[in-house]
């Protein structure tokens, strides 16, 4: 994998360990019963948080707070050109 593809994809992490920490933040019953059935394997990833939206809350500061992390620590110059600086 190139530099480029490598910096684009832990940036597409970082955004969706976000995004979907806002939305088991926000809506922790809507977001898990989403993923609860005929999820193509999900169905044991949520199992914990099934009828818990306080645990599921809990882990969604965690997702948040990774993916922020992750997003942190990519720097312009990994393959990638920042234009206006």
């Amino acid at each position: 994998m190139t530099p480029i593809a490598l910096a684009r994809a832990a940036e597409m992490a970082a955004m969706f360990m976000i995004g979907d920490g806002v939305a088991g933040l926000v809506q922790p019953r809507r977001h898990v019963a989403l993923w609860q059935d005929r999820a193509l394997g999900a169905e044991r990833t949520v199992r914990p948080f099934v009828g818990r939206p306080a645990r599921r809350r809990a882990y969604a500061l965690v997702q948040i707070a990774a993916g922020l992390l992750l997003a942190s620590r990519l720097h312009a110059g990994q393959g990638t050109t920042v234009v206006n600086r």
